[in-house]
């Protein structure tokens, strides 16, 4: 006789396990018919299966996650990637994004954004292409052409009807925003604005060229390009630039299946816990496509240990190991002599807690068997 789902889940809720754990148990068996016999094996291996998974205590966790995630660096390339098969978009794998993760970098190397739609706009490609022209930063080059007029010293911008249609945009509002951009008048004749220097010198006229084709008329300012790929039934986003905050708030994006690699930046818009589940994704993902498998708790500690604080800090000299309560500890890292001088000066006392300080002063660390004292009966 089938145990009815009620009693599944409440003998699952009295099971010694983490809440994660039941919530995949209670959905792997939502719907299955299971006998009282077949329940109890079910909980028996699961059982059984979590605690060989929990560490031993004094098991010297941080140095198997260190050896865990470096063995597998030294076999990743030193590449960058030409990413969703378009050879405009880069971005950055291997042992360069590894190192750019765990080193917490405010802004990285190939800032990029996966931006998923919602349904009413994912499925169309017109739809999806008008919201990427929303989002995609658009300057003077991609409605018209410019050019110089030497004899009359100013520039002429020439727009293009067709384009101006695409990105929704009129000719006055892009004379408005060169106007705002470059604090000189644009006069506007149709689909043709005229600008001049503030003096009549070659060397102004060129850097007023310069300067316009610098301004965004339309669009976010940090996303460069826009690229669309289909996925299945759905359309998505690649961007060239990242700016999460102002994405999410444009009308058709998903925000909560759209991401960005810039981990600083989720920690800034969606709080320390979102940034902590981005260091762990983005880890993972760049140690698979390497083809290399570690084991997610050691990529979970380390991210743990970067953001425990609230704020998410590198793993080096101005961050984790630089923070440690060890004089010999942050000596043994880095700027040797400059932290042992610091220390005398103020008087500083180890403790000898952690493993590298015991090991410099040759002593037995305080973990596996060197944390258990032993006290003999006389």
């Amino acid at each position: 006789m089938s145990l009815p789902e009620k009693e599944i889940q409440k003998r699952i809720e009295d099971l010694p396990l983490p809440q994660s754990i039941k919530r995949a148990l209670e959905g792997e068996l939502r719907g299955i018919e299971v006998s009282e016999e077949e329940f109890c094996e079910v909980a028996d291996l699961v059982l059984a299966d979590y605690e060989r998974s929990k560490v031993e205590p004094c098991e010297a966790v941080g140095v198997v996650a260190a050896q865990s995630i470096g063995e597998p660096g030294t076999q990743m390339t030193m590449r960058t990637f030409h990413y969703a098969g378009v050879a405009e978009i880069n971005v950055t794998l291997g042992l360069p994004r590894l190192i750019e993760i765990v080193d917490a970098r405010k802004i990285p190397s190939t800032p990029t954004m996966t931006i998923r739609l919602d349904k009413e706009y994912a499925l169309d490609r017109d739809i999806a292409r008008e919201v990427a022209w929303s989002i995609e930063s658009t300057n003077i080059l991609h409605l018209g052409s410019i050019a110089t007029d030497l004899a009359e010293m100013n520039v002429v911008i020439d727009l293009n009807e067709e384009a101006l249609l695409q990105r929704k945009i009129t000719a006055s509002e892009v004379a408005e925003r060169l106007a705002e951009g470059t604090k000189l008048s644009a006069d506007q004749r149709g689909n043709q604005i005229i600008m001049t220097p503030p003096e009549p010198s070659y060397r102004d006229l060129l850097q007023l060229v310069e300067k316009i084709k610098t301004i965004s008329l339309k669009g976010i300012e940090g996303i460069k390009r826009v690229v669309i790929r289909k996925e299945g039934d759905e359309y998505v986003l690649y961007t060239e630039g990242s700016a999460l905050k102002d994405v999410i708030q444009f009308k058709g994006v998903d925000p909560t299946r759209t991401k960005t690699n810039n981990i600083t930046e989720i920690g800034d818009v969606l709080g320390i816990e979102a940034a902590r589940n981005a260091i762990i994704n983005e880890a993972t993902d760049t140690l698979r496509e390497q083809g290399l498998s570690v084991d997610v708790r050691h990529i979970m500690l380390v991210a743990d240990i970067m953001t425990c604080d609230g704020e998410v800090k590198q793993i080096g000299r101005h961050g984790v190991s630089g923070e440690k309560a060890s004089v010999l500890a942050r000596a043994a890292f880095e700027v040797t002599v400059n932290h042992i001088l610091d220390a005398a000066v103020r008087g500083d006392v180890d403790d000898l807690r952690g493993v590298t300080e015991n090991v410099i002063v040759g002593q037995p660390i305080q973990l596996g068997t060197g944390d258990v004292q032993l006290v003999a009966k006389r």
